[in-house]
């Protein structure tokens, strides 16, 4: 608990306001300064959150927050253009904002940043020697009884895999615990999220329910005693009084409420990246985004060849001549292919050195999945041998906590795998906080429920995949894993653990490689079926990874997307309903002047009963014309546009 009572009992302090504006002037953070510290924020004339306490308790009572009088007010405007390393979504992103930083006489200050898409607060500290953060407190109140997406958590122990349960503020109480992003429909067509990014060093940022319109910041505290009881899992059993030790001396991370006028606005909101720390990678041109064929979805299920099928040389050996046929630029091997517990030690099947060479040869990468905890243990020697494989990037599993040792952890990995120009993808992990703008060559993660769910779950539903993009997403790229051939309507669907369907129709499946981002995009299936459905494989096999330029269409949460995409001289449009039957018209207003070539993949007249049914069409078109988009219950529709020389 804050001691807020100790700190009262100095004397009451003469109130201050201080005022700050996006650019544009709409958003409006009032802060204000007495005995406690409190922002409240506006969209226009709408009251979003009301005066909401901030504060930091050190060791030995101390609170930074409490009785704290500004010494100076610092204010500024950035206006800039950045140009990321790895094109999410766009080549060029506008950093536009107004930042007011208030210096403190306890040694710390608060930067406050507002721009037109949201608003940010961090904390700074300036003090000698280590400092111990016993706790943060954040109680924000919201001006009415919102609606939320609450990612739902039972305890620290997490993978950030959630499903999204539609509360009321008022409905949520101290037992209800909340992982970030955090979505909340601000009931006038105003959406929120509240996420954060530049976790360094510390632990990472969940919600409490608290009473009335309200929730309360929370903080894994520092793990005390662990208990490691198989090669991936390790439990807190015991935790310090305290949720980090740090450096005296530095920046904490930041709180960032993401505000949209219109749902499409999510889609192209870049807080997350734009309020992440710089690159710390001196030349990351060796970083090669692309798309993946996967192994563990389909259980290794190939057919119609002459070997036993399994995780064994030939079987990759056969992964690698469909990523080269169709120019995918890795494959990867998940579990199986090391002896649990020692990345030392491969299987029989593998010969490694051998499919390395092989892979080379057609000019395909490999990725290695690992166990976190193994990795640690034998981390120099490990990656050192991947090198010397020639192993171009590794996806790291089952980590399940972001306390301060475990975020900590992260950036461990990041910064020893770019020493070796080693690509990483995080899965057991939470949500993207800001490290992929400092390392990135980390190029994706999970901490989403994704395609895998598809093995075992009857939940993961077009909503949910219609409800993710504007709030998972909006932290970063989520390593969703699509491209599902087999489909199926509600009322056929059912969960298959080795011979895995998706829900809803091919074409939604297909949508996601534009609609989803991921510079490390999964092709989920099977190369078999793949080979049986070239139609589809052959128009996936084109969609990019990253993106010059995104340009959302129209959205509603949870129901419908339309998102349309540019790379190079090349446009690409994903679609996506939920399970209603679905038309809508759009403007291809975005297009340059000009006759384009439109190659579109849609739902097909049965595919409202057989979820497979899709149809390939192509027809010329022209900027500024309408095309209508029709699509079947739980469906999606995708496009190419090619410009007509």
């Amino acid at each position: 608990m804050f001691s807020f009572l100790l700190a009262f009992s100095l004397g009451t302090l003469h109130s201050k306001e201080y005022k700050l504006f996006s650019p544009d002037k709409k958003l409006s953070l009032t802060v204000s300064v007495d005995e406690t510290v409190r922002f409240a924020l506006n969209n226009g004339t709408e009251q979003l959150i009301l005066p909401s306490t901030l504060a930091l308790e050190l060791e030995e009572g101390v609170v930074l927050g409490a009785n704290s009088r500004v010494i100076r007010k610092e204010q500024n405007t950035v206006n800039n253009t950045l140009t990321p390393v790895i094109k999410e979504k766009n080549a060029i992103v506008a950093e536009h904002y107004n930042e007011l930083k208030l210096v403190f006489d306890k040694d710390f200050d608060l930067t406050f940043r507002a721009y037109d898409e949201g608003v940010a607060y961090r904390f700074e500290t300036r003090m000698e020697g280590d400092i111990i953060v016993k706790a943060e407190k954040g109680d924000y109140r919201f001006a009415k009884n919102f609606l939320t997406y609450w990612p739902s958590e039972n305890d620290f122990h997490s993978n950030n895999q959630v499903y999204y349960h539609f509360k009321s503020l008022a409905e949520l109480g101290k037992k209800n615990l909340g992982s970030l992003p955090l979505l909340i429909d601000c009931l006038a067509g105003t959406k929120m999220v509240i996420g954060e990014t530049g976790l360094v060093d510390y632990p990472g940022m969940w919600f409490n329910g608290a009473e009335g319109n309200n929730l309360s910041l929370t903080n894994p505290a520092y793990p005390k005693k662990t208990e490691q009881v198989n090669d991936r899992d390790v439990f807190v059993r015991e935790r310090e009084n305290y949720i980090a030790k740090t450096n005296g001396t530095r920046t904490f991370p930041w709180r960032y409420i993401a505000v949209a006028d219109n749902d499409e606005e999510l889609i192209s909101n870049q807080l997350s990246w734009l309020l992440a720390n710089p690159c710390q990678i001196e030349n990351p041109s060796w970083i090669k985004p692309g798309k993946v064929a996967w192994d563990w979805w389909n259980a290794n299920m190939i057919y119609n060849v002459d070997f036993r099928s399994g995780v064994n040389t030939e079987t990759y050996k056969y992964y690698i001549d469909f990523a080269a046929e169709y120019g995918i630029e890795y494959i990867i091997m998940d579990e199986g292919w090391y002896e649990l517990g020692d990345l030392m030690n491969i299987v029989p099947e593998i010969d490694m050195e051998e499919l390395t060479r092989y892979a080379e040869q057609k000019g395909v990468g490999i990725i290695l999945w690992v166990v976190w905890k193994t990795l640690d243990d034998q981390l120099e020697q490990a990656l050192d041998q991947f090198v010397k494989w020639g192993i171009k990037g590794i996806k790291v599993d089952f980590m399940d906590k972001d306390d301060q040792w475990m975020v900590n952890y992260y950036h461990r990995i990041a910064k020893e795998t770019a020493k070796r120009k080693i690509l990483v993808n995080f899965h057991g992990a939470y949500k993207p906080a800001g490290i992929r703008r400092m390392y990135p060559n980390v190029l994706t993660r999970e901490g989403v429920n994704g395609g895998e769910q598809y093995k075992w779950s009857m939940r993961q539903t077009p909503e949910h995949n219609l409800t993710t993009p504007f709030s998972r997403m909006v932290a970063g790229p989520m390593d969703y894993t699509p491209g599902a051939m087999t489909n199926a309507q509600k009322k056929d669907y059912k969960p298959i653990f080795d011979q895995p369907m998706s829900m809803g129709t091919r074409c939604h499946q297909i949508a996601m490689f534009v609609v989803y981002e991921s510079p490390l995009q999964m092709l989920c299936d099977s190369p078999t079926r793949y080979y049986k459905e070239r139609e589809c494989t052959q128009f996936i096999s084109h969609i990019p990874v990253v993106w010059d330029e995104t340009v959302p269409l129209k959205a509603k949460v949870s129901d419908y997307l339309a998102v349309a995409r540019r790379n190079g001289d090349e446009w690409y449009i994903g679609a996506m309903t939920d399970w209603s039957a679905r038309e809508m018209t759009i403007n291809l207003s975005f297009l340059k002047e000009g006759r384009y070539k439109l190659q579109m993949i849609q739902d097909g007249i049965n595919a409202d009963r057989c979820a497979m049914d899709y149809k390939l069409d192509e027809k010329e078109i022209s900027a500024g014309d309408e095309i209508i988009i029709k699509m079947a219950p739980g469906g999606g529709w995708a496009a190419r546009i090619i410009p007509v020389k």
